[in-house]
């Protein structure tokens, strides 16, 4: 797995005006807008945003948010790096045909002993945002797609408050898998689907990737940081920064942490605004 450094948050002056079909579409989401029109956005990277500088793009973010506090670095810890004789060879070489095949024919751990399928994601090729969630779930694994049922359709108006569409950006999750009921990924099994996320991330060249999850931190970060530490600042993974934040099913059960999670949405918008100009 590649080793990232985390780069602490910058101020930057980027703004975000919501319209009234965008206020709509956060109060379905259970999301009150409480800042005042006239306070500052989140923060953009300044530093990372010129690692990730690009042509402009019509993708526009919206909405106002208050400003992570700056915290000290976090305490990166050491992932297992698995065996990779049980790995395709040549991955970091693939394009998204063979990294497809690869993905469904995957024996290396015991997950695919459960698993329906294997997901790789879906969305646009070639996108701005990246999305990565934890893990298939049951309604994943049996409709074979990302972010599917009720956690799918959350993200989906999480997106439209943006003024984005699934089709708009690309969905993968940390592993291509579903976990047993009641069990999270082991730290080896996150390892060894995080060479598939790698090379996703290099085909996809995303100006910034959403974690929404630990699992999906672990993989990109190296980090088994509690979200609330690792949404407090940008970090970044093969130069593209990472915006930690909480996970669809989790929300849906934690009705308050929308509004973090609205505002993590938020910082990201402001990322590839930056990128983009």
């Amino acid at each position: 797995m590649t080793e990232d450094t985390t780069v602490s948050v910058a101020e930057n002056a980027t703004r975000f005006e919501l319209d009234d079909r965008q206020r709509a579409m956060l109060a379905e989401m259970g999301v009150r807008v409480w800042m005042p029109q006239a306070e500052r956005a989140a923060p953009a990277l300044a530093s990372v945003a010129a690692q990730t500088a690009a042509p402009p793009t019509s993708q526009q973010g919206a909405a106002s948010t208050s400003v992570h506090p700056v915290s000290n670095a976090l305490q990166m810890v050491s992932v297992p790096i698995v065996d990779i004789s049980n790995l395709p060879d040549g991955i970091a070489s693939m394009d998204w045909a063979q990294l497809q095949s690869a993905v469904m024919a995957c024996t290396g751990c015991g997950l695919c002993q459960s698993r329906q399928q294997a997901i790789l994601g879906e969305g646009l090729a070639s996108a701005d945002w990246m999305i990565v969630g934890d893990a298939p779930g049951e309604e994943e694994d049996q409709a074979a797609r990302s972010f599917a049922g009720p956690a799918g359709l959350l993200l989906d108006n999480m997106l439209k408050a943006l003024s984005l569409t699934r089709e708009q950006v690309y969905l993968t999750h940390a592993l291509k898998c579903r976990t047993p009921v009641g069990r999270n990924a082991s730290q080896v099994e996150v390892s060894h689907c995080a060479t598939y996320l790698a090379r996703q991330v290099e085909l996809v060249q995303p100006k910034v990737i959403l974690a929404m999850g630990r699992t999906a931190a672990l993989a990109l970060l190296q980090s088994a940081e509690p979200l609330g530490k690792l949404r407090s600042q940008v970090q970044s993974f093969k130069g593209v920064p990472v915006v930690v934040t909480y996970p669809p099913a989790y929300l849906l059960r934690n009705q308050a942490d929308k509004a973090k999670a609205w505002a993590d949405l938020c910082v990201a918008a402001s990322l590839v605004q930056s990128a983009s100009t």
